[in-house]
């Protein structure tokens, strides 16, 4: 009887060694798996602001005014938000003025940054601004390697050189300031011009 009892004991001791174990084990696993969880969650909280949160590719988007009609289009190849500014980024980037009352004008770019609430596009690398033939006036094409649109304003300018052709005459300067609405366009420095008399009729 005392073996028997004796085995009994010892299976148990065994078992209960086993048990502990088990637990032990499952514990430690919990506790890895809670340290990755709250690892990967630590790390999305420290993730740089600074990184975009999200992409649109072959997008198109219009603006709307104060009164609710269409003021300008803007498209592109792909378009990145970054949530720190609220700022985004635009390559091949594309706008269209929308207002009827107004000369249309094209301006496109290698790249774009969109801020301050969407009321500032900066342009960088072969920025060119079109504005068409209106109330008797020539085009207007604009090219520098910066161009600061203002759509709300329908204001471009630039602190950089800037190329501007309108009809056979061509001037170039540094700093230019170009008003769509009233149509007035002021070259600031270094200005020089080219006219060709256009031919008669006769």
């Amino acid at each position: 009887m005392s073996n028997r009892s004796g085995e009994r004991a010892a299976d148990r001791i065994r078992l209960g060694v086993i048990l502990v174990v088990l637990i032990a084990l499952s514990l430690g696993t919990f506790w890895v798996l809670q340290s990755i969880r709250n690892s990967g969650d630590q790390k999305l909280a420290d993730r740089p602001r600074t990184k975009p949160d999200y992409y649109l590719e072959n997008f198109s988007y219009v603006k709307l005014g104060p009164t609710g009609l269409p003021r300008y289009d803007v498209s592109g190849v792909k378009m990145v938000h970054f949530p720190a500014d609220d700022s985004f980024e635009i390559t091949k980037p594309v706008v269209h003025s929308l207002d009827k009352a107004k000369p249309p004008m094209e301006l496109y770019s290698n790249t774009a940054r969109v801020t301050d609430d969407q009321t500032q596009i900066h342009m960088y690398g072969n920025a060119n601004a079109i504005r068409g033939a209106a109330d008797g006036r020539d085009p207007m094409h604009l090219v520098s390697e910066y161009l600061l649109l203002l759509p709300d304003d329908e204001i471009v300018k630039t602190d950089k050189p800037v190329a501007m052709t309108m009809g056979t005459t061509r001037l170039n300067g540094v700093g230019m300031l170009a008003n769509n609405a009233t149509q007035v366009v002021q070259l600031f420095g270094n200005v020089r011009g080219h006219y060709e008399p256009t031919t008669k009729k006769r």
